[in-house]
């Protein structure tokens, strides 16, 4: 039933989305040539009918655009903006697609105007639809109307969750009438108000009492076993079926469904840095990379004549550092102590009052001068200007094996500072709440939270006194 009427509402907006890129074609060419003071006074105006000719390819182009970025999906759980950015990417790939055939094919001259006006104003007309669509089917919703019964096999984490979900999204026009549970003990209590009213053997009598529009199964992975003997007597009924796997109970960083031709496939953890994402941070690391480079050239040459005057040694220190993906590399530094520093030692953290500092190291680690060679690592691509903090291969081995979410950090690259790095986590401290800091970095990743974090390492200032 959800599934015909998802259909339904998907033509509805196709048709409804065709019609709007006409509209706003046609408005194009009025705008341009017959509108003062834009109209050309000396050009001329081409035949209304050269335009019109080349709706047919913006339609054929569109629905392979759309199709592509799937962008009549179901829409019910999702945020607005999203949506929106989706509609902008798609017709800007549509008008470039459609820029080139006309370019290929044209017998006359197309207004470069013309194709601007028509894309602003088919992503006004787009999102002007989509908005009052949702406005209106939500506040029917909220009154009642379209109405879905649901009833949820799994009474866990996963079962709950459903029923958490369905409470925030009201508009979805869900009401959850029960719980079934493998224990027939917890027969008649309730989950949030919500009853269990009755076990796994009872469902076909449930769902012949009570009306369900929507069967959710939602059992933990230990009752598994269970699935298959429920799937195949809820399938005598006209239900839509929703199964959330026991896997999902696993579901870590930025975790979700894939496809696989027609194979869906969780994702338990993913790196949010594929596709365009991972265009634009690169791009953002070469742009400021460079710029701050460029600002910050005169320091650099001043830093390195003062290590070379009072030390002796390189000015560099390069150190194996471990990345994005547990690729090593070498991380770039200002050298601060001496050359013998860990022949002793071996490999350890700087403590306060480390005796192997030189005379100028201890001023560069408490300002974080040293880590500023490490701008040639983000102009390389070793490195991000924001984001997790790379360890020594060494360290990376020790807290892997006693922290298992510590390998998470590496699923995108090392930063030269990072959220956990202005949240006061630098140095020698906490390694877990290290970790919970690089870890909602890497869940919440944006440009604009990058832009944040480098503000507040500037606002916060460079001095730190976990920095030894």
């Amino acid at each position: 039933m959800l599934k015909k009427h998802a259909q339904f509402f998907k033509s509805l907006f196709i048709i409804s989305d065709l019609l709007i890129l006409s509209v706003a074609w046609i408005l194009s060419y009025v705008i341009r040539f017959y509108i003062d003071p834009i109209r050309p006074p000396l050009l001329g105006t081409p035949p209304f009918m050269n335009y019109i000719e080349f709706l047919l390819p913006l339609w054929l182009i569109w629905g392979l655009v759309s199709k592509r970025f799937n962008l009549y999906r179901p829409r019910r759980i999702e945020y607005f903006p999203n949506e929106l950015l989706e509609i902008a990417k798609s017709l800007t790939f549509t008008f470039f697609i459609l820029i080139t055939v006309i370019y290929l094919f044209r017998r006359f001259e197309f207004s470069r105007l013309a194709f601007v006006y028509s894309w602003v104003i088919s992503i006004f007309g787009l999102t002007l639809t989509r908005f009052l669509a949702r406005k209106t089917l939500k506040t029917l919703r909220r009154k009642g109307y379209n109405k879905r019964f649901a009833l949820i096999a799994g009474t866990g984490e996963l079962g709950q969750r459903i029923l958490e979900k369905i409470e925030i999204y009201s508009e979805l026009g869900i009401q959850v009438v029960g719980f079934l549970t493998s224990k027939r003990e917890d027969v008649g209590k309730k989950i949030k108000d919500v009853p269990i009213v009755g076990a796994y053997e009872d469902l076909e009598k449930i769902l012949e009492r009570d009306k369900v529009d929507i069967f959710f199964g939602a059992l933990p992975i230990n009752e598994y076993t269970q699935l298959g003997t429920l799937l195949r007597k809820v399938q005598g009924y006209p239900l839509d079926i929703k199964v959330l796997p026991g896997a999902y109970e696993f579901l870590s960083l930025r975790g979700g469904v894939d496809e696989l031709d027609d194979l869906p496939i969780i994702s338990l953890q993913n790196s949010p840095l594929y596709g365009w994402n991972r265009v634009s941070k690169r791009i953002f690391d070469l742009v400021f990379g460079t710029l701050v480079l460029i600002m910050s050239s005169p320091v650099l040459l001043g830093i390195s004549m003062l290590i070379k005057m009072t030390s002796k040694g390189p000015i560099l220190y390069r150190q194996e550092r471990v990345g994005m993906d547990g690729h090593s590399f070498q991380m770039l530094k200002f050298r601060t102590m001496r050359v013998d520093a860990e022949k002793e030692t071996g490999p350890v953290w700087a403590q306060e009052n480390d005796p192997r500092r030189t005379r100028i190291g201890t001023f560069l680690r408490k300002t974080s001068s040293d880590e500023l060679p490490q701008l040639f690592n983000v102009i390389k691509g070793e490195m991000s200007l924001v984001g997790p903090r790379p360890e020594r291969p060494v360290f990376v081995e020790k807290f892997r094996s006693s922290i298992p979410s510590y390998i998470l950090r590496h699923k995108i690259k090392a930063g030269m500072t990072g959220w956990a790095q202005i949240n006061g986590c630098r140095g020698n401290t906490s390694i877990e709440k290290r970790i919970e800091h690089d870890l909602y970095y890497i869940e919440h990743w944006s440009i604009a939270l990058d832009l944040r974090i480098l503000f507040m390492t500037l606002w916060t200032g460079f001095f730190n006194k976990s920095a030894y």
